[in-house]
């Protein structure tokens, strides 16, 4: 099957983008783009169109599950961390993006923990060549996959959903504590020292690395921390044994662009290999089993009672950041730890039910589209146009 340039079939309008630093933004209606996906919103816009964005550094690079490529449509504004493009005549703006979301990046973009695509390899990488009737066939066999894929993607919210509202049902709303449960500092269920975590320079992290780490990334927005896909590095024994995490582990958000973003945790899983250490982004507050559950702690730490008090020992100059005295000022209910436990049962069955559903989805539109696309091309197997 013919192939075709992305320099031939589409227009690349990436002298247009212009970034705007976080202090810079004024609040809008407009949503302001970057590598993958909203950013936030901004007052004005320099694009109104029906574009595809292909991260341009600090992609998703390699993975099967995370795109690099995505649609937008009308007015927004895009930094320059990703390519804009759009199509020509006789191109399909959806199947454009389906022939990039996942397209095999192997030695074609360059860096160690922040991976580039530059324009110049974009411009000659290569999507397939098909009649428009044919591309907006494929477009919506992938359609109805999406449609199917985000129903799960709901089912999951929903079951997360399920579990906050399990949490108040057995403890009631922190903020007003109906049930009278102690109210006591933080201080009182941690177990060890406080601490910031390990630092290491961009160009010091390499893919044959002794460690791996977790970054803010990787805990903000979820019950336990992602251990998918860590960058790796070199760390003495030191390092590990001062930095390295274990279930019982809370790791906090200690900076964020925006305030909301500050101070959000997830819990280290049981299943957490012994090389993994926590970054300097970072804050651990190793807690004390005999006293508090993990997962407990965790729902409470979204709740608007804990953020009102995170937020409130939070400091913004460039950037919001909160320092471990911050944490510690918070506040938290504390029922019987049997209690807690009997919640935990219930948050293990609900993971099941998750564990169900994300196997669904694992891959699924990867997959979908490599048999919709790609193997349809006579002798290509690996996923590159």
């Amino acid at each position: 099957m013919k192939t075709m340039l992305l320099e031939d079939c589409c227009e690349i309008l990436d002298s247009m983008r212009v970034p705007i630093t976080a202090a810079d933004r004024e609040e809008g209606p407009y949503p302001y783009y970057g590598a993958n996906g909203i950013q936030d919103h901004v007052a004005d816009y320099i694009f109104d169109d029906e574009l595809v964005l292909l991260a341009e550094d600090g992609g998703n690079f390699g993975s099967k599950t995370r795109p690099i490529a995505y649609r937008v449509s009308g007015k927004c504004w895009v930094n320059n961390h990703a390519h804009v493009l759009k199509p020509k005549e006789g191109l399909d703006v959806d199947f454009l993006c389906y022939s990039l979301m996942f397209y095999n990046t192997d030695g074609i973009v360059n860096g160690a923990t922040r991976q580039k695509l530059t324009q110049a390899t974009m411009r000659k990488m290569l999507i397939p060549d098909m009649p428009l009737e044919k591309q907006v066939e494929i477009v919506n066999q992938l359609n109805k996959v999406v449609a199917v894929r985000n129903l799960r993607q709901q089912e999951l919210q929903k079951l997360d959903e399920l579990i906050k509202a399990r949490f108040v049902e057995m403890f009631g709303d922190p903020e007003q504590n109906p049930m009278r449960w102690p109210v006591v500092s933080i201080t009182e269920i941690i177990d060890g020292k406080v601490s910031n975590g390990f630092f290491a320079k961009r160009d010091e992290y390499r893919a044959d690395g002794n460690v791996q780490v977790l970054g803010v990334a990787n805990i903000v927005n979820r019950m336990y921390s992602n251990l998918k896909n860590l960058p790796r590095t070199d760390a003495t024994q030191t390092d590990e044994e001062k930095y390295g995490v274990k279930y019982g582990d809370m790791l906090f958000c200690r900076s964020s662009l925006v305030a909301e973003g500050i101070g959000k945790a997830s819990i280290v899983p049981k299943d957490t290999p012994n090389n993994v250490l926590f970054e300097c982004h970072v804050i651990r507050l190793p807690l004390d089993l005999q006293k508090c559950v993990p997962e407990f702690v965790q729902v409470l730490s979204t709740t608007e009672f804990f953020r009102r008090q995170i937020i409130a020992q939070s400091k913004t100059a460039t950037m919001t950041t909160i320092g471990q005295d911050g944490i510690l000022k918070t506040t938290i209910i504390l029922p019987p730890i049997e209690y807690q436990r009997e919640f935990l049962r219930f948050v293990t069955q609900i993971d099941k039910s998750k564990v169900a559903v994300q196997n669904f989805l694992l891959n699924r539109l990867y997959q979908a589209i490599i048999e919709s696309i790609v193997l349809k091309m006579k002798g290509k197997k690996d996923g590159r146009f």
